[in-house]
């Protein structure tokens, strides 16, 4: 096993964004020069969209359960608020994301077919198929793609197993570990599969297809920066009352940079940390928050999931009544928190919140591909989000601690 690992990280190390970048060029070159070849090299845009069917299943229900079963949240007075903010933020920006896809509402490119476009009447439906998805059998679920029923057997697996033995859990985050090592190679293959799907899309469509994605883009990016500068400010102006833009600013600018080009919340955890203690914030507080807040305070990937699902939706022309995008935003929250850690994580989760609505696991996983052809400022802009609140919401936490604390006084 650790030949593999020697044998493979060069490849995973290598930088992922300019991978993509030349696929995405050398697809469109390839696209409108030679279409009638473009279509033949669709075949690695196929593969690439079937490996992602393959593993998404087990990443969802180990990595959740997993989570679950090893997540410790000390009882420092400090941290409950702190997850109050990020659970608040988070489900505020699926929130956001539904009312932006609704005021511009985006097609994209997609090969669909007739079972794809079967649609829910109403809230009660889509209440109706969560319930009946969620009682399925684990194992049917894992192999045939139901990621409501996957999602409901880990979070009851990760509570039970957390009163576990300690190497029980172990085993769990090695068997994460495991799963997010592979997910991460088949990742690594995303320029092969992009180049692939945009020289077909474009044989095939031309560039139609890729006015829908600078549009869903644009939507994506505008509700991030949207969150980052009006919601986060009026989440931490509840906490301290008073300017919380000098607060904002100062973690956009030196977490939210640092995380765009390292596109990982995990990895700009020092960075946080290093903020927090320049702040002189207590470091029992911080210390637990800011992990944490890298595992569940994914705003920018409740907005990732409820906009690209949207955009599949009315794509499909199905229509959606208000309760279904608001039971959407919860689900996108819940999808979130669970998120993986590696680049394009919160992708792998868009299937789940596609199953709502009846979109069949094949038409799910283009809509991913989708993400993945966007993600080179998709996934950027949505750590810089993700690890900035965690530094921001952190101090606003603290700031309020001492607030009351000197009323007190």
């Amino acid at each position: 096993m650790k030949r593999v690992f020697q044998f493979a990280m060069p490849f995973l190390q290598a930088s992922l964004v300019k991978q993509i970048v030349v696929g995405l060029v050398l697809g469109i070159a390839l696209g409108l020069t030679f279409p009638e070849v473009a279509k033949s090299v669709g075949l690695l845009g196929s593969l690439f969209v079937a490996a992602l069917k393959g593993v998404a299943p087990i990443l969802v229900f180990v990595l959740v359960m997993s989570s679950i079963a090893n997540q410790q949240i000390a009882g420092d007075r400090h941290i409950k608020p702190i997850v109050v903010l990020y659970l608040l933020g988070t489900f505020a920006a699926a929130l956001i994301a539904v009312g932006a896809s609704f005021l511009w509402p985006t097609a994209i490119a997609l090969s669909v077919t007739d079972q794809a476009v079967s649609a829910p009447s109403g809230i009660m439906e889509v209440f109706r198929n969560l319930l009946l998805q969620a009682v399925d059998n684990p194992v049917n679920a894992i192999s045939k793609g139901n990621y409501i029923s996957i999602l409901v057997w880990a979070i009851a697996m990760g509570v039970v197993l957390r009163h576990a033995h300690s190497s029980t859990r172990e085993v769990l985050l090695d068997a994460a570990r495991a799963v997010e090592f592979i997910v991460r190679l088949v990742i690594r293959f995303a320029p092969f599969g992009i180049f692939g799907l945009v020289a077909s899309t474009l044989a095939t469509t031309g560039l139609e297809a890729f006015a829908g994605y600078l549009k869903v883009l644009a939507v994506l990016v505008g509700t991030m920066f949207f969150i980052a500068l009006v919601v986060n400010p009026f989440l931490v102006w509840l906490c301290i009352r008073r300017n919380p833009y000098p607060y904002t600013l100062m973690t956009l600018r030196e977490s939210g940079v640092a995380a765009f080009f390292t596109r990982s919340s995990a990895a700009n955890i020092p960075v946080n940390l290093e903020i927090c203690r320049r702040l002189g914030l207590p470091e029992a507080t911080y210390s637990i928050s800011i992990p944490v807040g890298a595992t569940v305070n994914m705003q920018g990937a409740a907005i990732t999931i409820t906009v690209l699902t949207l955009a599949g939706v009315h794509t499909l022309g199905m229509p959606v009544d208000v309760l279904s995008a608001i039971f959407l935003s919860f689900v996108a929250a819940l999808c979130a928190a669970g998120a993986s850690g590696v680049p394009g994580g919160s992708l792998m989760l868009i299937p789940l919140a596609c199953g709502l609505f009846g979109i069949d696991q094949n038409t799910a996983m283009q809509v991913v591909a989708v993400g993945f052809i966007i993600g080179v400022v998709q996934d950027s802009c949505e750590t810089a989000l993700n690890s900035s609140a965690d530094a921001l919401f952190t101090i606003a936490a603290c700031k309020r601690a001492e607030r009351l604390q000197g009323k007190e006084e």
